[in-house]
């Protein structure tokens, strides 16, 4: 005879089973390339951040105009549309909102962690290995003559320390990404074309957050980048629409000429010059702070050869399980992580600059230590039943060729 305490028992099995397949079949519909991307960016930053070893010499940047930055920012938009997207209608665009701007409060905690955690790295190499000038490096002077000022300034994202510019760009466009979600989404034409005036305004003309107490602007200007995150935005609400990239012969060969261009120039006399033609440097220069038209022109070309090629998109498309899908995936504690991890081997680095086999050292054990983070994350989460909700939303068609994009790519 079957009791009622059996079949309360029988019911929550059976919910649990079925949360866990959702969970499951969410998994497996998850396109990878995007989390194997963002792996490779995020350690490429890791990489490029640690300078004077011999690794930092085969780096993306090292072959065109553009480096890990732009892709970062790139796939940042591809996921904002990927995360919220289809959430942004009538009735839910509060709760998506909130949602943004909490993840924005994280992305400016983080910050200001890393920036004091990075001050205290640089201070302890000053005290211990007796290298004072240590406290003259990566803007860490200005607040040892006018603290004051300088930590309101870190408070207030005036002040930023070198290799930390990232996330308070990010956090910046987050906060945006509201108004430029739900314009995208009615009027993408349109919304590009303001988006491109306003990044042209902004370097034509300067424009950028100020410094404070130092005087300048922001390294990397979000008035400028925030063209570049909508491009993202954009092609991929696209596709979560039912549209597609189109392959255009023309275009692919005007993008293959353009990035095969832009890895001879960058090995020749040519490469240095501020800007060419006496155009505004926004045109004609390769200034990373207002995001100019060649190096903005090579990330959308190195994008448009993975996307329209299927042989190139299908190298990045591996197994959820693989190590790179997974540390892409838990992107902001790995991209934290490779942050201070870069740090103390700048600093391992200035003490002691040893050669290739120390450079060796250093950047394969932060490597390793970023892939046991994200394994670990990924093995915790994993821990106990399910929490996911069922996946209502069919899957939208796959940026990168003919498989399906889940409705949600977390971990930007």
């Amino acid at each position: 005879m079957t009791t009622p305490v059996s079949n309360d028992r029988d019911k929550r099995i059976g919910e649990r089973d079925t949360r866990v397949s959702d969970r499951d079949t969410r998994i497996k519909d998850r396109d990878t390339r995007i989390d194997v991307l963002r792996a490779l960016a995020l350690l490429t930053i890791f990489v490029d951040h640690v300078p004077g070893t011999v690794f930092e010499n085969w780096t993306y940047k090292n072959f065109g105009f553009s480096d890990a930055a732009e892709a970062f920012v790139l796939i940042s938009g591809i996921s904002v549309a990927l995360a919220y997207g289809t959430k942004f209608k009538p009735g839910g665009r509060l709760l998506a909102t909130l949602k943004m701007w909490r993840r924005a409060g994280v992305l400016y905690i983080s910050h200001l962690v890393i920036t004091m955690v990075v001050i205290a790295l640089f201070c302890a190499a000053a005290v211990f290995a007796h290298r004072p000038e240590m406290l003259t490096m990566i803007n860490i002077e200005p607040l040892m003559r006018n603290t004051p000022q300088v930590l309101l300034g870190i408070v207030a994202l005036g002040h930023q320390l070198g290799y930390n510019n990232i996330l308070p760009v990010y956090a910046a466009l987050l906060l945006a990404a509201p108004a430029f979600v739900l314009f995208v989404s009615y009027r993408p034409v349109p919304a590009l074309i303001v988006s491109g005036l306003l990044w042209l305004v902004a370097g034509i003309w300067q424009i950028a957050p100020p410094n404070y107490p130092e005087p300048g602007l922001w390294f990397l200007n979000p008035l400028s980048w925030q063209f570049l995150f909508n491009i993202g935005l954009a092609a991929m609400l696209h596709v979560r629409r039912g549209g597609r990239i189109p392959r255009n012969p023309g275009l692919l060969g005007a993008a293959g000429v353009y990035v095969a261009g832009a890895a001879i120039w960058v090995h020749s006399p040519l490469w240095g010059q501020i800007t060419w033609f006496n155009l505004p440097v926004v045109i004609g220069g390769f200034d990373k702070t207002f995001l100019s038209l060649p190096r903005l022109l090579h990330i959308l070309a190195i994008s448009y050869l993975i996307v329209a090629l299927p042989a190139v998109s299908n190298l990045f498309r591996v197994r959820p399980d693989n190590p790179l899908a997974i540390l892409g995936k838990r992107s902001l504690p790995v991209f934290i992580a490779g942050t201070l991890l870069a740090m103390a081997a700048q600093v391992l680095k200035l003490i002691n600059p040893g050669g290739a086999a120390y450079d060796t050292l250093l950047i394969s054990a932060g490597i390793a230590m970023q892939f046991a983070l994200a394994l670990y994350l990924e093995w915790l989460a994993g821990l106990g039943p399910s929490r996911a909700k069922p996946v209502r939303e069919e899957p939208a068609r796959a940026p990168f060729g003919a498989q399906p994009v889940p409705a949600r790519v977390g971990g930007y």
